[in-house]
């Protein structure tokens, strides 16, 4: 009987729970895991339990009640994970780890942050939870980098070694925005009057749109309507506002040139990989905008990036998927 640990994807909104199977495996060929492995997936409402203890049981006494209690969790979490003591930066739960292990009677607990998992869940993606976005190939055994916006802006990288992939956690969602054109500099112009700093996160997020239309309504010498994100992307593929759709137009440009940093940075010729709730939402819009040319367009280094692949993330579960390719690759299950 296959033995399985809990894995969750905890957001400021849905504490996402699964049991993953442990595997043997040899990490020179890689882990065979896939979102089919996953069993028992469930979302609860995190606002209806007081603590993440009591989302922990309520999970396991419902949904993975028919399966044997499991004895070890990896856990991802949208926010810091290098301390015992965890606190949410969207959400009331605010626990010490050692106390939870302790609690669910756990051998192994650990958290990870999202993105951890994220770029955890990329060696396990295939074709239907990725959709290529212009030319390159990946190079096996490469770096892979995994970014994207949300609410956010995260960033995260896999190096590679004997002993199977390497995290590389980052913030560099928070690295300075760039600009690359005189409508550009006008729209940091702008921001700068309203933020200390700006950083990409700025830019290329939910409300990275809502800061770019603003810039360009005040660019243009028009007031600004009270539009948040979906609004505007909406106005955008419908045609229906010029500045929204150059607004959409411009956060696809500004993302491929901050990715083709990334590429560059981090030495991706693994690929780099765009996950986030909001690029999937318009995938066809952005798979013929200028996120492809810009992303390639780096000037003495061009040759670098055009060769390197980029893909959307579209699969259901990364968070999980990566959780889990966490939970086995630390429980350091290798057969010889």
């Amino acid at each position: 009987m296959a033995e399985y640990g809990l894995v969750a994807d905890i957001g400021g909104t849905n504490a996402r729970f699964a049991l993953a199977p442990i595997k043997h495996f040899d990490p020179l060929a890689g882990l065979p895991l896939t979102e089919q492995d996953l069993v028992a997936v469930a979302a609860l409402n995190g606002a209806e339990y007081e603590t993440i203890a009591d989302a922990v049981l309520a999970y396991l006494a419902g949904p993975a009640a028919d399966y044997e209690r499991p004895h070890h969790s990896v856990m991802a979490i949208a926010c810091p994970t290098d301390q015992d003591q965890i606190t949410m930066t969207n959400h009331t739960w605010s626990f010490k780890v050692s106390e939870l292990k302790a609690t669910l009677g756990f051998e192994t607990l650990v958290f990870v942050n999202d993105y951890n998992a994220l770029a955890n869940s990329i060696p396990q993606l295939d074709s239907d939870g990725l959709v290529k976005v212009g030319r390159g190939d990946a190079v096996p055994g490469l770096p892979m980098a995994v970014t994207g916006p949300g609410t956010g802006l995260g960033l995260a990288g896999l190096a590679f070694g004997e002993a199977g992939p390497v995290t590389l956690q980052t913030e560099g969602g928070h690295a300075h925005f760039a600009p690359t054109d005189e409508v550009e500099i006008g729209i940091l112009q702008f921001l700068l009057n309203k933020y200390e700093r700006v950083s990409i996160e700025r830019l290329v997020s939910g409300m990275g749109i809502e800061n770019i239309y603003q810039a360009l309504c005040h660019l243009r010498g028009v007031a600004a309507e009270s539009l948040k994100a979906p609004d505007i992307s909406t106005r955008a593929l419908d045609k229906a506002d010029p500045l929204c759709e150059e607004t959409l137009a411009r956060f696809c440009a500004i993302l491929g040139s901050y990715a083709g940093d990334v590429a560059l940075t981090l030495g991706a010729k693994g690929g780099v990989y765009i996950s986030g709730g909001i690029v999937p939402r318009f995938l066809p819009y952005f798979q013929n905008s200028q996120f492809r040319s810009r992303f390639e367009a780096k000037g003495r280094l061009s040759s670098f990036n055009q060769p390197i692949p980029t893909y959307v993330v579209v699969a259901r579960q990364p968070g999980l998927l990566g959780s889990a390719a966490v939970l086995n690759h630390r429980l350091n299950t290798v057969t010889a």
